[in-house]
């Protein structure tokens, strides 16, 4: 059974990670591994505990929020 492992910054949506969930099972079903074997795990990360090319996400990106 596969376990996926899914990070994103702090403050996505619920319907973010239903769709996030939903996308990835579906992907795995395409390739014949059942449904209910696939089991997605999504970690929320604080901006600041984030690095994008050296700098804190939370400096570097600001201007992005999650969806």
């Amino acid at each position: 059974m596969p376990i996926i492992h899914v990070y994103v910054w702090k403050g996505f949506s619920n319907e973010a990670k239903k769709k996030a969930i939903a996308g990835i099972t579906k992907l795995f079903a395409e390739i014949g591994v059942p449904a209910e074997a696939v089991e997605v795990i999504i970690h929320e990360v604080s901006k600041e505990d984030w690095g994008v090319g050296g700098e804190q996400a939370s400096e570097k990106l600001k201007h992005i929020k999650p969806p």
